[in-house]
């Protein structure tokens, strides 16, 4: 592992925060703020989203489970705020599937990162 990455400072908290942000404007933008892209795009976004909040969240020292089971029940709850406000989005179980799946993979990219040896 880079010993930049066992740091889990100032610098891991602001990353964190970030991804934070950047979450809060991917999955609460107005509907017609949402540029259109091929089918399963979406997905890939959704993924990606969550395995860099589940990234972030641990280089940032949230204990595993606990962060685990905050970012699926914030992948739950922003499908609910998407179907059930006037966003003009709409709520999805296979959106909240990716966001699972992307949290699984960032855990296990940490993981990993954690098994290599330095180099």
């Amino acid at each position: 592992m880079h010993p930049a990455l066992a740091v889990h400072g100032a610098l891991a908290r602001g990353a964190f925060a970030v991804a934070v942000l950047v979450s809060l404007a991917v999955l609460f933008a107005p509907g017609d703020g949402v540029p259109s892209a091929p089918p399963g795009v979406d997905k890939v976004v959704h993924l990606a989203l969550f395995a860099a909040l589940a990234v972030t969240g641990l280089w940032a020292g949230v204990r595993p489970a606990v962060l685990a089971a905050l970012l699926v029940l914030y992948a739950a709850g922003s499908e609910v705020v998407q179907a059930l406000t006037p966003l003009e989005r709409a709520g999805s179980v296979a959106d909240w599937a990716a966001d699972v799946v992307g949290v699984v993979a960032g855990l296990l990219l940490w993981a990993g990162l954690h098994r290599r040896p330095s180099a």
